[in-house]
C-alpha cells in the first residue's frame, strides 16, 4: 500500500482519455465462489469500482476515480468498504455509494466490476485473493503483501495467472513512459550487456503522529471497529489504538522503506532489466532516527540475479536530500549500468553516458510523458475492457519485486544472507 505521505504526482495527474466496461459477477456467502466467466461487455457500459480501504490511500483513490467519472471515463464508484465505521461512512457519503464493513460482501455485489486495495500491508493479499475467484479485477495498492508473506505472494501470482483476471500494483510511477523507452534502449543494445543498476528512496518520516494521526484515542474493537479483519494473519494481539491507526510503525503489519517505499524504486529497474527472481540478497540498516518505530528508518540493500546484474537499493527515512532529482517525490534516479555505457534521466531526458575512452558520444531522449495517476488507473480499465493481463505494473512483476523485497526484510531480521532456490521457488536463509 503506498504511503499516507506520499506526494502527489505533478505531472499531469488528470489528463487522460475515456475507457470502456467489463462485468463479471460472483455470490460471496461465508466465503468466495469460484470465479464466472468474462463478459463481452458494450463500449457504452459502466464500470462499476468498488474501494476497500478508505484510509490515506483509499481516499487518493476516492478522489482520483470521482474526477475520472465525472470526465467521461464511463466509470462509477458504486462500493466502499472499511473495517472502521466513520472512515466507511464518511467515504459512502460523500461519493454515493453502498458500505460494507466486510469486503466480501462487496465482493458479492454485482455492480462491483473492479475493486481497489487500500488496505494495510498484511490484508492486501488475502483480499485480492478472495477479489480474484468472486471474478473482479484488482488495483492492489504497493506493496502486494507483508515482507513475512512470500508463500501467499506465490499463490497470489499464481492464482492471478491462472485466473486470467487483470492486476495492477499501485506503483503509480510505473505510468511513466520512461521505462518503457529505457527498456526499447537496453533491448536494443544500447548500453551492451547489463552489468550493475542503482535506485532507492530518500525522504524524512517517523509514521509517528504527524504522518499517521490517531483518529480516535478513545476507539475500541466491537461492531465499528473490526479488528480480528485488521489482523489478518499477523500475531494475535490485544487491542491497541496506535496499532490500528499508526500501522506502518510497527513490523508485524509493515517493513519499513524496504516494502513501504522501495517498491516504487525497484519495480522500474526490474521492468527494464526484464529481471525474474534474485539469486542472493543481502541488507543492511536499522533504526537509525527514529525509536519510537519497530520497523527500520535506514534500509540498503544489494541484490545479485542469475543474469549476472547486481542491483544496489539504498534509502533513508532520515534524510531526503537525492543526488539526482528524481522521478517522483524521493525517489533516486535509477542508474543501469552496461558494458558499453549508462543510462540515467536528466529532468525530462534520458540520459546515455559512454564509458571513459568510448567513441559513442553523450546521447539524450526526450521522456515522451511522467507519472500519471489518472493514467495507471486509466491503463488498468483499458486492460480490463480488452481482457488483457499486461497493466503498468502486473502480478507477476508485483511478484518479483516483492520477494526481492522480502529477502532483504527477512535477511536483515536474521542478520543472514537471503537465497532463492528457484528449483523450489522458495526462499532459504
Amino acid at each position: 500500500m503506498s504511503t499516507q505521505q506520499e506526494d502527489s504526482s505533478k505531472r499531469g495527474t488528470l489528463t487522460r482519455r475515456h475507457f470502456m466496461r467489463r462485468a463479471a459477477s460472483a455470490a460471496v456467502a461465508g466465503g468466495v465462489a469460484a470465479a464466472p466467466l468474462r463478459k463481452v461487455i458494450g463500449a457504452n457500459e459502466r464500470l462499476g469500482v468498488g474501494v476497500i480501504g478508505c484510509g490515506g490511500r483509499g481516499k487518493a483513490h476516492l478522489s482520483v476515480l470521482d474526477w475520472m467519472r465525472n470526465n467521461d471515463h464511463n466509470i462509477d464508484i458504486v462500493a466502499v468498504c472499511d473495517a472502521y465505521r466513520p472512515r466507511l461512512d464518511s467515504a459512502a457519503e460523500a461519493y454515493k455509494a453502498k458500505a460494507y464493513m466486510d469486503h466480501r460482501e462487496l465482493l458479492a455485489d454485482p455492480n462491483v466490476d473492479v475493486v481497489t486495495i487500500a488496505t494495510p500491508d498484511r490484508v492486501h493479499p488475502f483480499q485480492a485473493l478472495d477479489a480474484v475467484a468472486a471474478g473482479k479485477d484488482v488495483y492492489c495498492e504497493k506493496p502486494v503483501s507483508h515482507w513475512q508473506q512470500f508463500e501467499i505472494t506465490k499463490k497470489l501470482a499464481a492464482e492471478v495467472a491462472k485466473s486470467g483476471r487483470v492486476f495492477q500494483l499501485g506503483s503509480q510511477g510505473m505510468s511513466d513512459s520512461a521505462w518503457r523507452q529505457m527498456r526499447q534502449l537496453i533491448q536494443d543494445g544500447l548500453i551492451g550487456q547489463p552489468i550493475h543498476a542503482e535506485c532507492g528512496y530518500f525522504r524524512v518520516g517517523d509514521w509517528g503522529e504527524r504522518g499517521m494521526p490517531i483518529d480516535d484515542p478513545n476507539a475500541q474493537p466491537g461492531p465499528d471497529l473490526n479488528w480480528e479483519a485488521f489482523l489478518a494473519d499477523a500475531p494475535k494481539r490485544p487491542f491497541d489504538v496506535s496499532r490500528y491507526f499508526r500501522w506502518r510503525m510497527y513490523e508485524d503489519y509493515a517493513g519499513g522503506p524496504s516494502t513501504d517505499l522501495f517498491p516504487h524504486s525497484l519495480t522500474p529497474v526490474i521492468y527494464m532489466l526484464g529481471l525474474g527472481m534474485p539469486g542472493m540478497v543481502v541488507a543492511t540498516g536499522g533504526k537509525f532516527r527514529y525509536d519510537e518505530r519497530e520497523v527500520p528508518d535506514t534500509f540498503n540493500m544489494l541484490i545479485d540475479y542469475p543474469e549476472k546484474i547486481t542491483v544496489a537499493v539504498l534509502g533513508t527515512q532520515g534524510n531526503d536530500y537525492n543526488t539526482t532529482a528524481g522521478r517522483g517525490a524521493g525517489g533516486r534516479v535509477p542508474v543501469v549500468r552496461g558494458w558499453e555505457g549508462t543510462l540515467t534521466l536528466d529532468g525530462d531526458e534520458i540520459v546515455y553516458i559512454a564509458p571513459g575512452g568510448a567513441k559513442k558520444k553523450e546521447q539524450r531522449f526526450p521522456i515522451e510523458h511522467g507519472e500519471d495517476m489518472v493514467g495507471h488507473f486509466q491503463n488498468l480499465f483499458e486492460c480490463v475492457r480488452e481482457g488483457r493481463q499486461d497493466t503498468n505494473s502486473p502480478m507477476d512483476l508485483a511478484y518479483r519485486v516483492q520477494t526481492a523485497l522480502q529477502m532483504g526484510s527477512l535477511g536483515l531480521k536474521e542478520g543472514k544472507v537471503a537465497r532463492f532456490d528457484a528449483a523450489k521457488e522458495t526462499i532459504v536463509l
